[in-house]
């Protein structure tokens, strides 16, 4: 037995960020959740406190050689954190990885599936690395393991209703009576008066694909021989196969409307070699196994009944149910993973914990419910659960109510953001965060109330027949001048719908997405919505000097820091560290430029200002209005001078919405804009939507949050379920009709 002192882990007075000397007892094995609004402190406590300093611990432990190559963890601003145990983070970055990584492989579930075909598949292949697409020995030799080739755009590429005398080809290079097109007649293989349709399949292979030859041609009553090949293959060796370096920009430009990337020839797309894919079991090959969705491919594993592959089954069976339990079970092993989204990232990580055999290790999620359908919610708890089952400490900071529900412990931070908050407002149980009369607890309990007073639409847009991926003929009008909030389960084809089809419609669309606004630390929100030229403008003028002066990326940055406001020093037997400027102090600018003032203030005095606070500072209408616009996004607690790269996704999101919403008559396209929100700012955001919508602009929102599809004026709910059972338009209608639709899985969980 551990030691009582031992059965949580204790923090005294921290100060990361904007924590005010917070201490904290947090019950281990256990599922503690994190609460407060966006810039609370949350993830202070998490994950610059307690994550920060178990991956600093964890890394002394490593040689001085192997902790120059691990990410610098500085320790945390705190005064004692003591009984920790090793943290393993949960994030929603993004699965990067290439066209290489695919799920199967970040799983570790394609190997095992290799495994399976080089034991039992016929005709035999060889060993494992022979179904690899990555390794030289498996690979299609077309495309290097790709599955894809650029190729030529069939449809661009000629007219089959047309002869060639008529003009069916209109690739470059072919037009009637020129060169190229002259030599294909004098070859005398094809009726220049026949419309290609009519060809038979080996006369129109051999006009599009056949290989070179010599032909006896007669020019000038002189007989010459002349080399003809298929037009298809003539175009692709010259301009496809050839280096793009040794063409003219001309002839790029000429042809790039013809050039398309399409599926490899030779494997279909499947990026394997043809002894692989002559390999089968079952009738199968691990080509059609890979793009099976895992819940498909499930029962296809269990029919394998050769008793030599029983334990390479049973692990296979498991692996797949566990992304099935996840709510991933749409996915094919195939599925690239730098195309899946953060929260679909952040599921696939945990799936690769739970067959893992860690235990006493403290698991750290970020807001895992994101994309979520509240269907699925469950099975995120579900699996939360087993990880506390099996002796691990669970740290969440999250939003969703049915996720809070679930926690033995919760941690509520507040009472506001930024300079406000940073303090413990409640910590205890689930009843007891219901009494406290904390912002979370007040709006746990109040009840959804549908819109029923709905706007009338001023028009449609329409999608007709959409095919793209899963997508099952959908045909869908998305009206106009109205907030239309599409929904469904993950996977039932929303993205595909809204960012595949509809967009490449109206590319003029304005997307406000979770993708990030800036990575450098000299980008800040002032550069960034355009505040800062104003404001080095005003400072010039008040002082008669050159705006140049008041930038730190250029004459007014400190020459010792360049800037940066930090220096690196590299001590010889230590880390890298990184100290405040000694010459300005961390405040990035020269001393002659600090003395120069605006209205009492210096410009690193303005860039310490919150959004807040510069909106009671600055008199200039247009560095006002942009920083209104913050404010009305949320982001009241964030500094001027904060650097882009340290905000969270929905942070990303909300400062792009702010720096869009000056425009008229646009359509709005926003994905998941309350992920990272606390329940108390969602209203602020709808009134955000609603004002877009009053000022003549159509909003479309991808939306798994109930309280943002109870304020729509018209839904569109896909499914019915993910993957290949979805795909459909299941309900267009609004809110209070929603209810009745036996189909829509939304419907129930509204009415609930």
């Amino acid at each position: 037995m551990n030691p009582p002192s031992q059965e949580h882990i204790l923090i005294s007075g921290a100060r990361e960020n904007n924590l005010q000397n917070v201490t904290l007892r947090i019950p281990k094995r256990k599922i503690t959740i994190f609460t407060g609004v966006s810039g609370s402190g949350k993830s202070s406590i998490v994950f610059d406190t307690i994550a920060a300093e178990s991956q600093r611990l964890l890394n002394e432990n490593f040689s001085l050689f192997v902790r120059n190559f691990l990410p610098k963890a500085p320790q945390p601003d705190a005064d004692a954190i003591q009984n920790l145990s090793m943290a393993v983070i949960v994030d929603q970055r993004r699965l990067g990885g290439g066209s290489h990584s695919t799920l199967g492989t970040i799983t570790d579930i394609s190997p095992i599936v290799r495994l399976l075909f080089s034991r039992l598949g016929q005709p035999h292949a060889g060993p494992v690395n022979r179904f690899s697409f990555n390794d030289p020995q498996g690979m299609c030799p077309e495309c290097s393991g790709l599955g894809r080739k650029l190729g030529v755009d069939m449809d661009k590429a000629l007219d089959t209703t047309k002869s060639l005398k008529e003009g069916a080809i209109l690739l470059p290079d072919y037009a009637v009576d020129s060169w190229e097109w002259s030599m294909l007649l004098q070859s005398g293989s094809f009726d220049p008066d026949k419309k290609l349709d009519e060809y038979e399949p080996a006369e129109r292979d051999e006009l599009l694909y056949g290989k070179a030859k010599k032909v006896e041609v007669q020019f000038g009553g002189k007989t010459m021989n002349l080399t003809v090949e298929g037009f298809i293959e003539k175009f692709t060796n010259k301009y496809i196969k050839r280096d793009v370096k040794t063409m003219s920009e001309r002839t790029q430009r000429a042809v790039a409307p013809y050039i398309v990337e399409g599926p490899c020839s030779s494997c279909r797309g499947a990026r394997l070699n043809q002894a692989a894919l002559a390999c089968r079991i079952n009738g199968l090959n691990i080509a059609d196994m890979s793009s099976m969705e895992a819940s498909r491919l499930i029962g296809v594993v269990q029919e394998i009944d050769d008793p030599a592959a029983a334990p390479i089954v049973r692990s296979l069976a498991e692996r797949l149910q566990h992304l099935t339990d996840i709510g991933l079970g749409y996915l094919t092993l195939d599925r690239e993973t730098d195309t899946l989204s953060g929260g679909e990232s952040q599921r696939v990580k945990m799936v690769k914990h739970l067959s893992g055999s860690l235990v006493d290790v403290t698991y750290i999620f970020d807001e895992p419910s994101v994309g979520l359908h509240p269907r699925d919610v469950h099975r995120l708890n579900e699996l939360l659960r087993k990880l506390r089952d099996k002796g691990n400490t669970v740290l969440v900071v999250e939003h969703d109510p049915d996720v809070i529900r679930i926690a033995d412990h919760i941690v509520d931070v507040g009472p506001h953001a930024g300079s406000r908050g940073g303090t413990i407002v409640y910590e205890g149980s689930y009843e007891g965060l219901l009494e406290s009369g904390t912002l979370t607890g007040a709006f746990m309990k109040r009840p959804l109330r549908l819109k029923e007073d709905v706007r009338k639409p001023s028009g449609s847009l329409p999608v007709r027949k959409a095919t793209l991926h899963n997508l099952k003929e959908v045909s869908v009008d998305i009206p106009t001048g109205v907030l239309t909030v599409v929904t469904g389960v993950a996977g039932s084809g929303k993205s595909t719908l809204i960012h595949d089809v509809f967009l490449r419609q109206h590319p003029d669309a304005i997307v406000i997405d979770q993708s990030a606004v800036g990575v450098s630390t000299r980008s800040n929100p002032a550069t960034y919505t355009g505040i800062m030229d104003d404001v080095r403008k005003a400072f010039a003028s008040a002082n008669k000097v050159s705006p140049g002066l008041f930038s730190f990326n250029s004459k007014g940055a400190c020459e010792n820091c360049q800037g940066l406001g930090v220096v690196y020093a590299d001590v010889a037997f230590l880390d890298t560290v990184k100290l405040p400027c000694e010459a300005c102090g961390g405040k990035r600018f020269k001393e002659e430029v600090l003395e120069y003032k605006l209205d009492g203030k210096s410009i690193a005095d303005v860039l310490e200002l919150t959004v807040e606070q510069a909106l009671e500072f600055f008199g200039l209408k247009e560095v006002v209005r942009k920083l209104q616009a913050m404010s009305d996004v949320g982001l009241g607690y964030i500094t001027l001078g904060q650097p882009l790269s340290t905000l969270s996704g929905g942070e990303c999101q909300r400062i792009k919405l702010a720096s869009e919403l000056h425009k008229k008559g646009s359509i709005y396209v926003m994905d998941e804009p309350t992920t990272g929100l606390h329940m108390s700012d969602i209203g602020h955001l709808l009134d955000i939507m609603n004002r877009l919508v009053d000022a003549g602009n159509t909003v479309i929102v991808i939306e798994h949050n109930l309280e943002v599809i109870s304020q729509a004026d018209w839904i569109l709910d896909m499914g019915p379920d993910g993957g290949s059972s979805g795909g459909e338009v299941v309900f267009e209608g609004t809110p209070s009709a929603i209810l009745g639709e036996e189909r829509s899985i939304t419907g129930r969980y509204l009415q609930q």
